[in-house]
């Protein structure tokens, strides 16, 4: 055989292989999933049991959660992502298989007492958790195994939230901040699916949102405008939610006492706030988002102003104190509620401006702008997406060199004025101004400066001859 026939031949068999390992496992991991979403809506469903509010028990659930991470599977503590790109960057991809069960039995005790946290990253740590045991159970290789868990985070992400292009595609872009892997495309993309098309075969209902958009033919460059502001205030956003996760849970660190008291004292702080501020701050916060994104202005109004904020704080505090979930869904209802409230500043298009601040938020905090772009086709429709693809790199651009997962790796620099060191954890990034790109940009404009001089020279040159010939 010639060469060019043995390289098909070993793609073709390459492509089925992948083809067949994928299904497989998203199959398995769209059942797990659907497992987990049934459990957490039977016990939100529940909630009602308990003869007061059920969030009196956030202090209690933080205790048993941190007591079940610590106990059984500490690789299950915090929103579930960051510790599956950890895996994957640094053990290959190898997860323990106790991640499972805790990680889906912690999240639903907080969800159900009220921690602000979200579905998606223990979906994609237990779809992550359940194609390394199935790597190991069959003895894949080190390298098959690290493909199949980035299959894994997907088909989790997939069957969450029913979006199951932006699902492949953010399980592959998560990783590394600036590269995409191509080789694992082909199998996120039908694990994705496969994961869907199980939940949703096994009776898992999505919730797909029409904002009532629809572009105008002609180009609407007002509305081009105020899409370009939005990314520049989204970009803004997505950065304070950052630092503010981030300094809340490491001040809660930094408190000398006893874990399973500063858990309990987290949770009486949240619910002590929910007496001043009301309790839509608990839980999912799937209604408020809906709120946000519904054209009927009637109901997006009984959004305050400062919600996006409080849901930071107490998704921060929440997670700081030890709860276990995700952030994603967080961050969908802080990008919902502030472009809501860009929305009505400018007046019009609330909630267009809802469903672009749901996605370039996501983009911003997680540097995943491609995903967040196809999340808006799914989510929303491609009248929005068409606008909502600028402020979201805008947004991506705007937050820097920074993340909610600090284990992604920088493979690029978001300025050319900037110096990174690729290939470090985007945690541990150090950012510093490139002298000489700034050396260059100095002679530019002393070069411009002489132009003028020499020009303005010439002029008053030749005023000089006229008023002697006068």
């Amino acid at each position: 055989m010639n060469k060019h026939t043995i390289e098909q031949a070993s793609i073709f068999l390459s492509v089925s292989k992948w083809l067949l390992l994928s299904s497989f496992v998203g199959i398995i991991i769209g059942a797990v999933v659907t497992l987990f979403l049934n459990i957490l809506q039977y016990s939100e469903q529940n909630q009602h049991i308990v003869p007061f509010p059920h969030y009196y028990l956030l202090p209690f659930g933080l205790v048993i959660t941190v007591w079940l991470v610590r106990t059984f599977a500490p690789d299950a503590k915090g929103h579930g992502t960051e510790k599956v790109i950890e895996a994957i960057h640094k053990k290959h991809g190898k997860i323990e298989v106790a991640v499972i069960p805790i990680k889906l039995l912690a999240t639903v005790i907080t969800i159900f007492t009220g921690g602000s946290v979200g579905k998606e990253g223990p979906g994609a740590q237990i779809g992550a958790g359940m194609a390394s045991f199935i790597s190991e159970l069959f003895h894949f290789s080190k390298e098959d195994r690290k493909k199949l868990v980035i299959c894994g985070i997907g088909a989790g992400f997939a069957a969450v939230f029913g979006t199951p292009v932006a699902g492949a595609i953010f399980g592959v872009e998560v990783l590394i901040v600036g590269l995409i892997k191509y080789d694992v495309l082909l199998p996120s993309f039908i694990a994705g699916f496969a994961a869907f098309s199980t939940a949703q075969y096994l009776g898992i209902d999505y919730t797909y949102f029409d904002v009532n958009f629809h572009q105008i033919v002609t180009l609407n460059m007002p509305l081009i405008i105020k899409v370009i502001i939005a990314g520049l205030f989204f970009g803004l956003i997505s950065d304070l939610t950052i630092t503010f996760l981030k300094r809340i849970e490491r001040a809660i660190s930094k408190i000398a006492l006893n874990i399973y008291i500063k858990a309990f004292t987290g949770g009486l702080i949240l619910v002590a706030l929910s007496f001043v501020f009301g309790d839509e701050y608990f839980g999912l916060g799937i209604a408020t988002i809906d709120k946000a994104l519904q054209p009927d202005l009637a109901l997006s109004s009984e959004i305050p102003w400062y919600a996006f904020i409080l849901k930071t704080i107490f998704t921060a505090i929440t997670l700081g104190s030890g709860g276990s979930g995700g952030i994603v869904t967080p961050i969908f209802y802080i990008g919902a509620t502030s472009g809501h409230l860009f929305g009505t500043i400018m007046g019009d298009h609330i909630a267009f401006f809802a469903a672009i601040g749901f996605v370039s938020v996501l983009a911003g905090t997680t540097n995943s702008p491609i995903a967040a772009t196809i999340m808006a086709m799914e989510l929303f429709g491609i009248e929005v997406a068409h606008y909502a693809a600028i402020s979201i790199v805008i947004s991506f651009f705007m937050t820097g060199h920074r993340s909610v997962f600090p284990s992604q790796i920088l493979a690029m620099r978001k300025s050319d004025m900037l110096d990174i060191d690729n290939g470090d954890n985007i945690g541990n990034a150090d950012v510093k101004i490139n002298t000489s790109e700034i050396e260059r940009i100095n002679k530019f404009r002393d070069r411009l400066q002489r132009k003028r001089k020499i020009r303005k020279s010439k002029i008053l040159h030749e005023d000089d001859k006229l008023n002697k010939n006068k």
